[in-house]
C-alpha cells in the first residue's frame, strides 16, 4: 500500500501498470483539489493543508529526515489507518510515534509484543473491587489515540487476533462487552524483517487491515551527523508541544468528503487493484477494500502536495 502512494507522482504522470491506464489531462481540469467541489472544498483543503504542514514541522524538530515517513503517518491519522514499520531496530520508529502523538496532544502507548503476551494483557480486564463490590474494567494498553505495537510478529496467532477488531471495527470486546475505542486511533504496527526465529508470520486477514507499509531506512551521513548533535545532550522531544488537539485531527479527517477528486482517478485506483488480481508477480491481489483504502489515502496525499499534483497532472 505504501509503494502505491508514494509512487503517485509516477502515476500521475501517465505511468500503465497492469494495463491500468492513467488518467489523461482533459483541457486543464485539475484532478486533485477542490475544483468543483465548491467553496466547501477549497476551504477543506486550505485547512488540511496547514494542518498537515504544522504538524509535518512539528515532528521534523525531533525526526531528522523521513518526510515521506511523516507525510504517510499523516495520511493514515487522516483516515482512520493503521500502518506496518518493517525495518530493523535503531531507525526512530518509536521516536516518530511519540512525535506524532505529541505533535497532535493525542494519548499514545507502546506494546512490547512477547510470545507469553495474553489478549488480556492488550484490551484490559474486569476485576472485582473490594471497595466498590463490584466488577471494574481496567484498560489495556490498548485504549489510546496512537497505539505503537512492537515486534508485532512475535506474539501468537490468539493475540495478534485481539488486534483485528480494533484495527478494523475501533472497538474492543472484553467479557462480551463491546468498548468503543477513542478517537482517532490508529495501530503502528512494527516487525524486524531480520530476526525471524520464534516469530508467528501476521495472516494476510490482518495485513489487508493496514493503510500503509512502509520502511524507514538509515540516514545519509549527514542526517545521521545531525541525530548526534541533536540528541547530544537532552532529546527534544522533552519540550514538544501539541500544535493540534486530536480532536482537531478528526474533524480535519471527516472534512476529506469535501475535497473534489475525478472518476478518472477513481477508476484509476479501481484498475490498479484490479491489475494486481491478474498479475503473474502477485500470489494474492489487492481486495476491494484495497481498492477503497487507496483512494482515500490518495485523496488524502494530494492534499499535502496538492500544487505538486495539480502540476504534474495538467501540464
Amino acid at each position: 500500500m505504501a509503494d502505491s502512494i508514494t509512487e503517485q507522482q509516477g502515476v500521475s504522470e501517465g505511468t500503465a501498470v497492469g494495463g491500468a491506464a492513467a488518467p489523461e489531462e482533459s483541457g486543464g481540469a485539475n484532478f486533485w483539489g477542490a475544483n468543483g467541489a465548491g467553496r466547501e472544498g477549497a476551504e477543506a483543503a486550505r485547512e488540511i493543508q496547514s494542518a498537515a504542514a504544522r504538524v509535518h514541522e512539528n515532528v521534523q524538530r525531533v525526526v531528522v529526515g523521513a518526510d515521506e515517513a511523516v507525510d504517510l503517518l499523516l495520511v493514515a491519522l487522516l483516515n482512520h489507518g493503521n500502518v506496518l514499520l518493517e525495518d530493523v531496530p535503531g531507525t526512530g520508529k518509536t521516536t516518530m510515534a511519540r512525535a506524532l502523538a505529541r505533535s497532535i496532544g493525542a494519548s499514545f502507548h507502546r506494546i512490547q509484543f512477547t510470545p507469553d503476551l495474553m489478549p488480556s494483557d492488550v484490551v484490559g480486564i474486569n476485576f472485582y473491587s473490594q471497595k466498590t463490590g463490584e466488577f471494574e474494567y481496567r484498560p489495556g494498553p490498548l485504549v489510546a489515540n496512537i497505539v505503537l505495537a512492537d515486534e508485532i510478529n512475535r506474539a501468537t496467532p490468539r493475540t495478534q487476533a485481539a488486534l483485528l477488531e480494533a484495527m478494523e471495527e475501533r472497538t474492543i470486546t472484553v467479557d462480551g462487552e463491546t468498548k468503543p475505542l477513542p478517537e482517532p486511533f490508529v495501530v503502528l504496527a512494527t516487525q524486524n524483517p531480520v530476526e525471524l526465529e520464534g516469530t508467528f508470520p501476521l495472516p494476510e486477514a490482518q495485513l489487508d487491515r493496514f493503510l500503509v507499509r512502509m520502511k524507514l531506512g538509515y540516514p545519509d551521513e549527514a542526517g545521521e551527523l545531525e541525530i548526534v548533535r541533536r540528541f547530544e545532550n537532552r532529546s527534544p522531544m522533552e519540550n514538544l508541544e501539541p500544535v493540534i488537539s486530536a480532536a482537531e485531527l478528526v474533524a480535519l479527517g471527516e472534512r476529506l468528503s469535501e475535497i473534489h477528486v475525478e472518476d478518472a482517478v477513481a477508476k484509476y485506483a479501481v484498475q490498479l487493484c484490479r491489475a494486481t488480481r491478474r498479475h503473474e508477480a502477485f500470489d494474492l491481489g489487492a481486495s476491494p477494500r484495497a481498492s477503497l483504502a487507496l483512494f482515500r489515502a490518495a485523496r488524502a496525499w494530494a492534499m499535502r502536495w496538492e500544487q505538486k499534483y495539480q502540476s504534474s497532472v495538467t501540464r
